[in-house]
């Protein structure tokens, strides 16, 4: 079985609504169903965390017959206080990274 289709029990790197928020960057078409199954969450679940980010304004969306179009708030300052100073598109960024070419390179060295 691939290691990452393997359900993994206790902590996690990052949070649902980390998760929901990165799929939306990424397709902000995506319907609810889709992202339910991408993140492996239940849709009543997806729903209540796009109504937690929209209600903190950290998304938006508007309804086109019946299909959303979702818009990150990439400016919106993260919540937590460590991460004071840091945007969502700080947080969004890190799920862009090219690893092939990190890989290739390798890691960055100490000054």
């Amino acid at each position: 079985m691939d290691d990452a289709a393997r359900p993994r029990t206790g902590w996690t790197f990052l949070t649902n609504h980390a998760r929901v928020l990165a799929t939306i960057a990424r397709n902000p078409q995506i319907r609810v169903r889709d992202i339910a199954a991408n993140c492996m969450l239940t849709q009543r679940a997806v729903q209540k965390i796009i109504s937690d980010l929209e209600s903190d304004g950290y998304l938006s969306h508007t309804r086109v017959g019946r299909t959303n179009t979702y818009e990150v708030a990439a400016g919106m300052s993260l919540r937590h206080p460590a991460d004071a100073g840091q945007t969502v598109a700080a947080l969004l960024s890190l799920f862009s990274l090219d690893t092939a070419a990190h890989q290739q390179t390798g890691p960055a060295q100490a000054p």
